[in-house]
């Protein structure tokens, strides 16, 4: 047998390995640009957060804001609206949730203001609006009341109405999402 008739197997598992990193990569540098046009663009994530300045808004006024494309209702919540939040029975509850574990400081209330039962938007923030019969919003599609801390109350909606992620910032300044 001659030198040239031997084969050299290391150097055949060399080429094999090296051939299959070299595509692997190529591979990887060729889909890089479809996986990365899959991210969101700039103006998604601006909006993924937004912080709403509350300095203005006085002691019984409620203001509504737009986030993610959603209303969300914040008001600063009257002695009263505190009292009758705080003072119902969560039994009674259909989504049973306090009144502490729906705000962080008690005179603000921060929800989204879509109803849960068919994402219609309730009635409660503007002045001569319907408040329902408990004293915080109501959805006139539907008929579901919401109480002074967005709890479901009477009506066919199935869950309280949603809190989002925020944060205080300031006393008066808060972040959204």
């Amino acid at each position: 047998m001659t030198n040239a008739d031997t084969v050299d197997e290391s150097r055949r598992d060399f080429l094999y390995i090296a051939t299959g990193a070299v595509a692997t990569v190529g591979a990887g540098l060729a889909c890089w640009p479809l996986i990365d046009q899959m991210n969101p663009d700039a103006t998604v994530k601006a909006l993924s957060s937004i912080e709403v300045d509350l300095a203005p808004v006085e002691v019984g006024q409620a203001i509504t804001v737009v986030w993610r494309g959603k209303p969300v209702f914040i008001r600063h919540r009257t002695v009263k609206e505190i009292k009758e939040a705080k003072a119902v029975d969560v039994a009674t509850l259909r989504d049973p949730q306090t009144d502490a574990e729906r705000v962080q400081k008690p005179a603000w209330l921060v929800m989204v203001g879509i109803c849960t039962h068919l994402g219609c938007i309730p009635k409660g923030q503007k002045v001569g609006d319907e408040k329902g019969d408990y004293d915080g919003w109501f959805c006139p599609c539907h008929g579901s009341h919401y109480d002074s801390s967005g709890r479901i109350r009477k009506g066919p909606a199935p869950l309280n109405l949603l809190v989002p992620a925020y944060t205080f910032l300031t006393d008066t300044k808060i972040k959204i999402g």
